[in-house]
């Protein structure tokens, strides 16, 4: 068991996937977790599981895009609780396509979504965490945001941004000891992968890329996270870890 002192997280785009395992291991390890996601069905059912299992959750849905809905529903939060101690930036969407065929409204929302919402987040719920002089920050990257990936100028910006942000936050935080790092994942089967992990032809394609030559689980993310969001993590910060079978070493 990892060390957590009565914290309460948020994590983004806890409907399914990576955020859902994200939740459910913090739950896990005893954390009141708030499931956030667009779907109040999706973070409803994360939020009820986590709670017939014995654990600490509520659902909030919200479109995290949307910078207003976010302070409105930040500012509720911090109402009901003294602070948001752990905050995981996990929501995210892809609107594929080459550069001269991506419309500029695919451009927007995937960098709304992935990048902006990060902002959004942060500014409004680290404040109670620099007056308590502790608090973990994980953004969820990619290592199409390390590597660049054809196809995805716009997921690979919103993501590098992330990166960015994340080392700059931690240089801001830190005197607060307050941690931000960044997890970048690879190839990860969830439903956002689908499509190309259960096509033979192209996973064995992408798999010629992996030195460890296999997709990763939801749990290898979300192992690590619960790990950054502990006590046992304090003096790390700025930091990008690539979970990705070994792509972008």
């Amino acid at each position: 068991m990892l060390t957590f002192k009565n914290r309460t997280a948020l994590v983004t785009g806890a409907g399914r996937g990576i955020g859902k395992a994200i939740a459910e291991t913090l739950a896990g390890q005893g954390v009141t977790v708030v499931c956030v996601s667009k779907s109040a069905d999706s973070c409803g059912a994360v939020a009820a599981a986590i709670t017939a299992a014995g654990g600490k959750a509520k659902a909030l849905a919200v479109d995290v895009a949307d910078g207003a809905a976010v302070a409105k529903a930040a500012e509720q939060l911090l109402a009901e609780f003294p602070a948001i101690d752990i905050l995981v930036n996990n929501a995210g969407i892809t609107r594929d396509g080459l550069l001269f065929r991506m419309s500029a409204e695919d451009w927007d929302s995937v960098i709304a979504t992935n990048l902006s919402s990060c902002f959004h987040w942060t500014k409004h719920l680290a404040r109670p965490m620099t007056r308590a002089r502790w608090g973990r920050i994980v953004n969820m990257a990619s290592v199409s945001g390390i590597m660049g990936n054809a196809g995805q100028a716009n997921y690979s910006a919103a993501k590098a941004g992330m990166i960015g942000l994340t080392k700059t936050l931690a240089r801001e935080f830190a005197s607060r000891s307050i941690t931000v790092n960044a997890v970048a994942p690879g190839f990860i089967k969830t439903d956002m992968t689908t499509e190309f992990v259960n096509n033979a032809e192209v996973s064995a394609k992408i798999l010629e890329a992996v030195p460890l030559r296999r997709f990763g689980e939801a749990a290898d993310i979300a192992n690590l996270t619960a790990f950054l969001c502990s006590e046992e993590a304090g003096y790390i910060t700025g930091q990008v870890f690539s979970v990705d079978g070994g792509m972008a070493m």
